[in-house]
């Protein structure tokens, strides 16, 4: 609030100028005061002075105890209709445009200079080019004479309507019902009244790809009551409007393949499975919902689940998951590619950030990205080999066996572990030298006794070296050049283990693919 009226001794609260997109609840006459006002509920509460009560009389209501005023009608501003908004946006308006010089444009009394402003000019000027359209923060309350949208714009593609005075989706209906190839509409920041049932399919949204629908207050029912008008919709926003219960959607959103979430303070994870059978969703945004486990009861260890079939790409940033467990439920999601997890509770039990990266790709079989970095095949080769060693000890320890007819392990590692059995098939079980505890890090003990072979040339002696387990298999490579006086061609690594693992990352440390002392570094070329 920026100003204060005055009259009889008595203080109502107001401003200097209303113009916003907050809440006009009702238009009033007050005790006292002769003369209409009106009470506002603002979107930022500091700007209020009470809420909507007046010497003891209730006039209006408000979410927040001091987000209300009294305000005059003519400090208000009621909107401008869309093809207004859109001429004052884009110079268009013949009232607030003057052309100068061939090169200059007068915008009331600032003189803008172009450079080729013939063909700009020439271009804006024609408002029925228009494809893309932004009017964000403009005012645009109606949709104007109808019509007169169609006539005037007639190949709008994309509408940018954020932030602006549009009340109910009437208005929004009005203004699309001319936009006959609408693909993309944003309509955030718009407090606005849904329908109360639902709309049936028509012809008004029927190409309608992306709409967003961030900060509306719209709730999970009214979307799904607003949904069968949006038959080929693919991209849906819905961040910020307090959706705490989800809903099955039933026919409907079926074309969808991405869905954003983000702010909503889920009630639980369980949600999730409410929308887990969109057949075509490939991304779901989830940052900061209140999540705090996944879980999809319908797949034992190791097996794929049924829901989110498509599913490419997930995002629980900022959530509250404390468990590991939920991260080897995302090894059910049969498409998972790529993953987004930062700032959940369960990234603090690896202080390391490397090693939490390794343990993540590791527990998930088909990731392809991790926190938006590629995760190479030889990373993950790493990773999958490292988790085998780490937790071999475990696995022995709950009934774990390199003998297959002895080897069962409990379900209790299991759990913990699912991916387990399947690195042991992919790489053997580790064997009993691996899981040795590891010495303490003196220079010494970094070092490796490492044999060098040639298979390929058996004149070739077999070299023994000592080498730091630190060391860069590029490193390696130009040692043996010398050592084994090798000519300029490409040198092809591998070590033997309970099977050949390839050196096939010249960046990597020897460390990385857990070589042991006494393995033998196979040598071709």
């Amino acid at each position: 609030c920026t100003g204060l009226l005055r009259s009889d001794e008595r203080e109502v609260p107001s401003n200097d100028d209303f113009y916003g997109y907050d809440a006009i609840n009702l238009k009033m006459y007050l005790p006292y005061f002769s003369g209409i006002w009106l009470g506002v509920e603002w979107d930022d509460p500091q700007r209020g002075k009470h809420d909507g009560t007046y010497e003891g009389t209730q006039y209006f209501k408000c979410r927040h105890p001091r987000g209300g005023s009294f305000i005059r009608p003519n400090k208000a501003n009621f909107g401008v209709d869309f093809l207004t908004a859109v001429k004052d946006r884009y110079g268009l308006n013949d009232q607030g445009v003057q052309h100068g010089t061939e090169n200059t444009l007068v915008l009331g009394k600032k003189t803008v200079e172009f450079v080729g402003m013939d063909s700009v000019a020439e271009q804006q000027s024609q408002l029925n080019r228009l494809v893309d359209v932004s009017v964000h923060g403009c005012a645009v309350s109606h949709a104007g004479q109808k019509e007169e949208i169609g006539r005037t714009c007639p190949n709008i593609r994309h509408i940018n309507l954020s932030k602006n005075l549009i009340s109910s989706w009437e208005t929004v209906t009005a203004i699309a019902s001319q936009v006959q190839n609408l693909e993309t509409l944003n309509l955030s920041e718009n407090k606005m009244k849904f329908p109360s049932t639902s709309t049936s399919e028509s012809s008004v949204f029927s190409k309608l790809r992306i709409l967003a629908l961030n900060q509306t207050q719209i709730t999970w029912t009214e979307v799904l009551l607003c949904a069968p008008g949006w038959p080929a919709l693919e991209e849906l926003y819905l961040t910020s409007n307090n959706i705490t219960v989800l809903e099955r959607p039933d026919n409907v959103l079926q074309t969808l393949k991405l869905l954003d979430l983000s702010d909503n303070q889920l009630l639980d994870g369980n949600q999730l499975h409410l929308i887990a059978h969109l057949p075509r969703l490939e991304q779901l945004i989830l940052r900061n919902t209140g999540i705090s486990s996944i879980h999809f009861p319908d797949a034992e260890f190791g097996c794929k689940t049924k829901m989110f079939p498509s599913l490419k790409r997930l995002t629980i940033n900022d959530n509250k998951i404390s468990q590991w467990s939920s991260i080897n439920e995302l090894d059910k999601l049969s498409s998972l590619q790529s993953l987004q997890c930062h700032n959940n509770p369960f990234m603090d039990t690896e202080k390391n950030p490397e090693t939490l990266r390794q343990l993540i790709i590791a527990k998930i079989s088909q990731l392809e990205v991790l926190n938006k970095s590629e995760i190479l095949p030889a990373e993950r080769k790493g990773a999958e080999l490292d988790y085998r060693k780490i937790f071999g000890n475990d696995w022995l320890a709950a009934g774990g066996n390199w003998n297959p007819e002895k080897n069962k392990p409990s379900e209790e590692f299991l759990a913990a572990h699912p991916r387990y059995p399947s690195l042991c098939l992919k790489y053997g079980a580790p064997e009993e030298g691996e899981l040795k505890g590891r010495q303490p890090l003196t220079l010494k003990n970094q070092l490796l006794t490492l044999t060098i072979k040639c298979p390929e040339k058996p004149e070739q002696k077999p070299v023994e070296k000592k080498l730091p387990e630190s060391m860069t298999i590029q490193r390696v490579k130009g040692l043996l050049y010398r050592l084994l006086k090798i000519p300029g061609s490409e040198l092809k690594l591998s070590y033997e283990s309970s099977k050949v693992i390839e050196l096939d990352n010249d960046l990597k440390p020897l460390q990385f693919y857990s070589i042991e002392n006494g393995d033998c570094v196979l040598v071709r070329w």
